[in-house]
């Protein structure tokens, strides 16, 4: 098969075809690092390569298949994996010069998982230092870029691995989401992005074990390659106190169903956010794609009211916790825009901290009561299409100035506090042919519906299909 072919086929065909025989993992691995060559000086989404371990890799896989092993659900893809992700002999910075060096003895249960399952490493995907922000930059490896403008942003924290994805790199791409960090390079980069539930997908490391803003989940070019990523990586841990106990071979089954009669929440902004004109032209124009599903569209928004301030409180004490001790050693190395985040979580007490909690509990419980009369709610994932890479942020939206520099994130964030999963999928492009990013919220727990609507209005559109020129 042709190169191209190769790094554009889907992760469920290609995996079907190594384990049949039809091209072997050499194949395919040299196809995607000749695409990382030939794609990544343009667009920076891998920071860390490995090569000649992956290409190891892949004839390891070669030669199991050769003697009739038992082959994993991913055998032979290849995966890039966020650099905030640690991975057991492979560097990994979270784009902070104070771990430039930093190579950990141990896997991420992520990381363990997709191993596991067949799937080979091929590099670490860059990111904002630390993972925070909607924009991708570090002191260390510099800004990465939007394939379908490189003088705009793919988002963030994820930025490396969606456009990773996006590029043909690697067919399947590991991102986490605090504050929309899987959604909104999803959406920027026209992939796909899973924020799963809570304890769907384990996470260990962590320094919040029972935390429930923080998640991991996959990145790819289909709902059915997400679904395969996450049939994987999803399933109880005991190092994670808040693992759900569903196997992640609940996710493999096929995605088809029928939507007659669903109801949908349709809402703009969430009744509270500036969004650009042009974003909310793009998404208005699919709603008749969910009505011809079966589905009974209704303009609706959920009480998400003082969700800007539980997210500060709580993204400043989480800051604070994970950072202070590298701030206090190393203040010199921290990034500018980090160090009013850490101090303030410094600052906050005990009981502002608490406070934050018990607004999130009451704000959870009325998103409950209103997904109780409602499915689905769909919106946009960002308030505006990706903008130009020299900004770290968005100040302004609609003509209205913006309070700090994560407010711009507020669709994403107000959903990660309510604690549903979410997911982003392409949702069409802006005349400048720039793409916009579609957000299916589900109900509590319920994962799996999410990824079924996102498949059907997946089917029913083909956006995913239109690729990156300068990909090709």
């Amino acid at each position: 098969m042709p190169d191209s072919e190769l790094c554009f086929m889907s992760a469920v065909d290609l995996a079907r075809a190594m384990r049949r025989g039809l091209v072997s993992a050499v194949e395919v691995m040299r196809a995607h690092l000749a695409q990382i060559e030939r794609v990544n000086p343009r667009v920076n989404a891998v920071c860390t390569l490995v090569a000649e371990q992956a290409l190891a890799q892949a004839r390891a896989a070669d030669e199991a298949r050769a003697r009739r092993a038992r082959l994993g659900p991913l055998h032979g893809l290849p995966v890039g994996i966020k650099d905030a992700r640690p991975t057991k002999g492979i560097r990994t910075t979270q784009g902070s010069p104070i771990y430039k060096d930093y190579v950990p003895d141990h896997d991420s249960i992520q990381v363990e998982r997709l191993k596991a399952a067949g799937a080979i490493i091929v590099g670490k995907t860059n990111l904002p230092e630390f993972s925070t922000g909607g924009q991708t930059f570090n002191a260390l490896f510099g800004v990465t870029r939007n394939p379908y403008d490189p003088e705009r942003t793919c988002g963030g924290s994820s930025g490396g691995s969606g456009v990773g994805v996006a590029c043909g790199m690697f067919p399947l791409g590991d991102g986490s989401d605090t504050g929309g960090s899987l959604r909104i390079p999803a959406g920027y980069n026209n992939v796909v992005g899973l924020r799963p539930s809570p304890g769907r997908v384990p996470v260990w490391p962590a320094a919040l074990g029972w935390s429930t803003q923080h998640v991991q989940g996959p990145m790819a070019r289909s709902v059915d390659d997400a679904a395969l990523m996450l049939s994987v990586t999803a399933g109880p841990d005991p190092r994670s106190p808040i693992a759900l106990p569903e196997p992640g071979t609940y996710f493999a089954r096929p995605l088809e169903r029928d939507f007659s009669r669903v109801r949908i929440a349709w809402s703009r902004n969430l009744g509270r956010y500036p969004v650009e004109p042009v974003v909310t032209q793009v998404l208005e124009a699919q709603r008749a794609t969910f009505e011809r599903l079966g589905c009974v569209v209704e303009e609706a928004d959920p009480d998400l009211s003082e969700a800007d301030e539980i997210f500060n409180v709580l993204r400043c004490d989480y800051a604070a916790l994970t950072l202070h001790e590298d701030y206090r050693r190393h203040p010199d190395l921290i990034g500018a825009h980090l160090i009013p985040v850490i101090e303030q979580g410094l600052r906050q007490d005990a009981l502002s901290v608490s406070k934050a909690e018990s607004r999130r509990t009451a704000l959870f419980l009325r998103f409950q009561a209103f997904m109780q009369r409602y499915e689905y709610l769909v919106l946009p994932v960002s308030p505006a299409p990706p903008f130009s890479v020299q900004e770290k942020y968005l100040t302004h939206i609609a003509g209205q100035k913006l309070d700090n520099l994560f407010t711009w994130c507020g669709l994403t964030y107000a959903i990660s506090l309510a604690g549903h999963p979410a997911v982003s999928v392409p949702g069409g492009f802006t005349p400048e042919g720039l793409p916009v990013g579609l957000q299916i919220v589900g109900r509590h727990q319920q994962d799996l519906a999410v990824l079924q609507l996102a498949h059907a209005f997946e089917a029913a559109t083909g956006f995913g299909q239109r690729h990156p020129p300068l990909a090709r």
